[in-house]
């Protein structure tokens, strides 16, 4: 009888802990392979919408470049893919918009996907509808080409957006990178081209880069010579450059508005009119005549222009 009792107070005392244990906390073992563990936030990168006129307005206001992708639905052909390379360009500010009552206003009659530039007061539109090939690297490649700002730094691939610009001025800046005047002088001329939107567009020459040599021999300069400023109108295939000296805003201000009024382009032939006479008379070289380079730049810059609706753009 006492061997039976003893035996039921055993098996009371183990299930007492059985209940004991699951309701009490979990052991560690217990913890590491059972414990709940909820899913990380998803992150917040999706692309600003825009749904209606002043909103499209103040974004197109609040950079140098902007692109938005007018698309009817999220599932518009090209959507996705301009998403994807929005987020890769991380430079250029972008955004959606979805509203067919907005596009009017900016001449949009299809999914399209547009950048808007300031320096050229110029929107680039690439047509969904026109385009032979949409994907991401493509769109890549197109937002780079046409990344466009108030001093844009002259490589192989912003040449092709310089050159494809309705502005066919350049002021160009030949500096040398890492110099002690490179940064100040950037910024002091980067303030002063927002007055020349529109009319001529600031390239920013490295002189350091070897690629530029050729550039920098147009002007007759060398890394050496540099900084210095000059100015080339492409229509005409003709260039000029500062005279020597401090690079300041009033005096390159003063160089762009002769240009702009005329007047550069006026000194230049009656220079030319004078140093033709003097060489002829006396065997004076022309170019030590005139303050102004008057052999035409005729800049190379090796591209290949896109056909109509084109993204992909071959740069040797």
């Amino acid at each position: 009888h006492s061997a039976k009792m003893l035996l039921v107070l055993v098996l009371s005392l183990l299930a007492s802990c059985t209940v004991a244990e699951e309701k009490g906390p979990p052991q560690d073992h217990h913890r590491a392979v059972f414990a709940y563990h909820p899913p990380a936030a998803p992150e917040d990168n999706a692309l600003p919408r825009l749904t209606d006129v002043s909103a499209v307005k103040a974004f197109i206001d609040s950079a140098e470049v902007v692109v938005i992708g007018f698309f009817e639905s999220d599932d518009s052909l090209g959507s996705k893919e301009f998403v994807a390379a929005a987020k890769e360009v991380k430079t250029i500010p972008a955004a959606l918009c979805n509203e067919k009552e907005v596009w009017t206003d900016y001449s949009i009659e299809s999914d399209t996907i547009t950048l808007f530039r300031k320096a050229d007061l110029h929107q680039e539109s690439f047509v969904i509808s026109k385009a032979k090939k949409v994907d991401t690297d493509g769109l890549v490649r197109f937002f780079t080409i046409n990344d466009i700002r108030y001093i844009t730094e002259y490589t192989q691939v912003s040449a092709v957006g310089l050159f494809q610009s309705k502005v066919k001025v350049h002021l160009v800046i030949f500096a040398n990178r890492g110099s002690a005047s490179y940064k100040s002088l950037t910024e002091e001329l980067g303030a002063l081209a927002p007055r020349y939107a529109g009319k001529m567009l600031f390239v920013l020459v490295n002189g350091k880069d070897r690629a530029n040599e050729r550039a920098l021999g147009y002007f007759n300069l060398k890394p050496s010579d540099l900084p210095r400023v000059g100015l080339y109108d492409i229509e005409s295939d003709k260039s000029w450059l500062l005279p020597a000296g401090k690079i300041t805003n009033e005096r390159v201000q003063d160089f762009c508005d002769s240009f702009v009024s005329g007047e550069l382009q006026v000194g230049l032939l009656w220079w030319w009119v004078v140093g033709s006479y003097l060489a002829a008379m006396f065997a004076i070289p022309t170019c030590q005549t005139s303050p102004v380079i008057i052999r035409p730049m005729q800049l190379e810059y090796p591209h290949t222009v896109p056909a109509d609706g084109a993204v992909g753009v071959e740069v040797e």
